[in-house]
């Protein structure tokens, strides 16, 4: 796990301009991996990365 950036869900809205409710939705709706840990949660940012090539237009 050494080396591994993770995000908030505040951090992630921030880079993608939406809000923090979309992030959240889309880690409920299972479209973004996230970590939780207690009531928070994080994202990996090769997950973040890997988000954003998937829905990248062609």
């Amino acid at each position: 796990m050494h080396g591994r950036t993770l995000l908030t869900v505040h951090e992630v809205a921030e880079a993608l301009k939406v809000k923090e409710a979309t992030i959240r939705a889309w880690i409920r709706d299972r479209k973004l991996r996230a970590i939780k840990f207690g009531k928070e949660y994080r994202i990996d940012a090769e997950d973040l990365e890997s988000f954003i090539q998937e829905h990248t237009n062609r």
